[in-house]
């Protein structure tokens, strides 16, 4: 159960609970159908609602239970290292290498799925930030469906923000500066991204934090939320990533895999308004590309 409570203030009054259910609590059309079948999850003044057309009145608390889901198991163990857990979201840190759901090969080496369903006793994984297979680092997961919506809805804005560490071949050039350039599907491939006029907006802020040994470390916040959009951006900048192999050099013995950590998140737990930050330190591959910077 997550029960999610509305005090009804004067200038409320006379409106209906499917009204306030939809614009001050943000629940979408699906979950009202599912609460109106549902006897006892909308309740005002704690009484169950017996229809959402029905009017408040000012002082009147409304409450619904937006957990769509089975509960919980407590003691659960999860695989991959938790960060942070309140009753809405799950951040987990995760570790390069690891796709998020199954698919074919990617199975082998485990999915973010296979470890964090299960500890939340079944749960769909509601992601809210999807990082590639060999992005590591900070990612948060919702624990229902409302809640997910909640987070979308935020991302890509001030309420959400998102901060990567990545590593560059070269010496960035400008230093810092926005790259604003639209991604498209590359026609010829199932994988591939470009830079097409017939792409989607996408927009990535960086900055270099140090450089050297032909290599450039690089703080990065995007904008938007493109698949593959920091590294199609690097390359389309000239600079691509390190271990990149899709979009720059595939070297193994340098990293073997894109340099790419999502090293910090900003947000506030969507019920509560709680702010949350959170930062994951380099992993260890990206620690040692570091070292042959200086």
């Amino acid at each position: 159960m997550r029960l999610i409570k509305l005090k009804i203030l004067p200038e409320w009054a006379g409106r209906t609970v499917r009204s306030l259910l939809a614009s001050e609590l943000h629940c979408s059309a699906t979950l009202i159908k599912r609460l109106k079948r549902q006897p006892g999850s909308v309740t005002l003044n704690g009484l169950a609602v017996p229809r959402v057309n029905l009017c408040v009145q000012a002082g009147d608390l409304l409450a619904a239970d937006v957990d769509d889901e089975e509960p919980i198991p407590k003691n659960a163990q999860c695989t991959i290292p938790i960060v942070y857990e309140d009753a809405d979201l799950l951040v987990i840190n995760k570790p390069a290498g690891m796709a998020v759901h199954p698919a074919g090969m990617t199975a082998l080496a485990g999915t973010v799925a296979e470890a964090v369903c299960p500890y939340l006793g079944g749960r769909a994984l509601h992601c809210v930030n999807r990082l590639d297979r060999g992005t590591s680092g900070l990612m948060v997961i919702a624990k229902s469906g409302y809640v997910h919506e909640l987070m979308r809805r935020s991302l890509h804005s001030a309420a959400l923000t998102r901060e990567y560490r990545a590593i560059a071949l070269g010496t960035v050039s400008p230093p810092e500066g926005m790259i604003d350039l639209p991604i498209a599907r590359e026609r010829e491939s199932a994988v591939r991204r470009c830079i097409g006029p017939d792409g989607f907006p996408s927009r990535t802020r960086y900055e270099t934090l140090t450089a050297g040994g032909g290599f450039t470390l690089l703080r990065v916040l995007p904008e938007t939320g493109r698949t593959h959009q920091i590294r199609v951006h690097m390359a389309a900048l000239g600079y691509p990533l390190a271990g990149d192999w899709l979009y720059g050099v595939e070297d193994p013995e340098l990293i073997a895999r894109p340099a790419l950590h999502s090293y910090r998140l900003s947000m506030r737990s969507p019920i509560t308004g709680e702010p949350v930050d959170l930062t994951a330190p380099l992993p260890e591959d990206m620690q040692a590309l570091i070292e042959k910077m200086r």
